[in-house]
């Protein structure tokens, strides 16, 4: 089993293995994942994170003061092949792209931007699922490995231009990486047609160091911007409750003035928010099965006595 060391050297030379691994006879995907699956090597999600926050460290990145430029070449880092690779083999993941596919065949959805799909694992599941639909990947740098895999998918291209007029437009885990949230969300609710859908998951948390803490905020008032920003929210998506699923309702321009206003009143509000998540949300919770369960709050207290 390979051991993840801390130090710079290491970590490439880990990545490089595993890269060279699976990618040694440079044939068909499905025998790259074999490979995968029956080498020494061993990578579950903590464990890739880790080496992302590695590879940060490593070329003197910051997610509080941002040098554009050097968190340019860390997406540009081989490590983010090896993430594709990972997705690809992974169940939870390939289970959250198999749900929001089996959504868009329901809802008879045909044309599809998938934005920011990297390593284009979601487009050719939808490929797969919905026989009439075209899916594009706003992805303006695709890998050499992205563009193989999709090879026999005609339906599938990728994107360095955004169009207009998709029927659905899916997002998984963009926003938290940029330093203007809201613009490149504005960007995508143009690229889609009135009544459209868009698919947005979000993970406004410090999971990893590439996921940029003026962000975090979102998680607390991101609905509240959808709506300003002209969607109406629909619900979670299901087998995907990671991903929301939001309609575009108006198309009115929108109001920056009053967008960044809000967004303002959601930074000054979140350290708040989160003492209120961590800490009085518990009591609250408390309070309400008190008032509408006095009996059964009462037999819990005393069983908790009784230790």
């Amino acid at each position: 089993m390979v051991i993840i060391n801390s130090s710079s050297s290491s970590v490439n030379n880990l990545i490089n293995k595993w890269l060279t691994t699976l990618q040694s006879n440079n044939k068909a995907s499905e025998h790259d994942f074999e490979i995968l699956d029956n080498s020494n090597i061993s990578l579950d999600l903590e464990r890739l994170w880790q080496l992302m926050d590695q590879v940060w460290d490593e070329m003197d990145c910051d997610n509080v003061n941002l040098d554009l430029k050097k968190i340019s070449a860390y997406y540009q880092h081989p490590i983010w092949l090896l993430n594709g690779f990972f997705v690809e083999q992974h169940d939870v993941s390939l289970q959250h792209r198999h749900g929001i596919a089996d959504w868009i065949v329901q809802t008879s959805l045909q044309r599809i931007l998938d934005f920011g799909g990297g390593f284009g694992t979601l487009a050719r599941i939808i490929c797969d699922k919905v026989e009439q639909a075209s899916v594009d990947i706003y992805e303006p740098y695709p890998s050499r490995e992205a563009l193989f895999l999709s090879q026999d998918y005609p339906r599938l291209r990728f994107v360095s231009d955004l169009d207009s007029g998709y029927d659905c437009l899916v997002s998984t885990d963009v926003l938290e990486h940029v330093p203007d949230p809201l613009a490149l969300f504005a960007k995508m609710i143009a690229a889609v047609r009135r009544d459209g859908y868009l698919l947005i998951a979000n993970h406004f948390y410090p999971s990893i160091k590439c996921h940029l803490p003026s962000t975090f905020h979102f998680r607390y008032s991101f609905d509240q911007f959808a709506e300003a920003m002209g969607l109406e929210k629909i619900g979670t998506c299901p087998h995907a409750t990671h991903a929301t699923i939001y309609q575009k309702v108006s198309e009115q321009p929108l109001n920056w003035r009053r967008i960044r206003s809000m967004e303002a009143n959601s930074q000054l509000l979140f350290p708040w928010r989160e003492f209120d998540s961590q800490h009085l949300g518990v009591w609250r919770a408390r309070f309400k099965r008190l008032v509408t369960d006095p009996s059964g709050t009462f037999r819990r207290a005393c069983l908790w006595l009784e230790r």
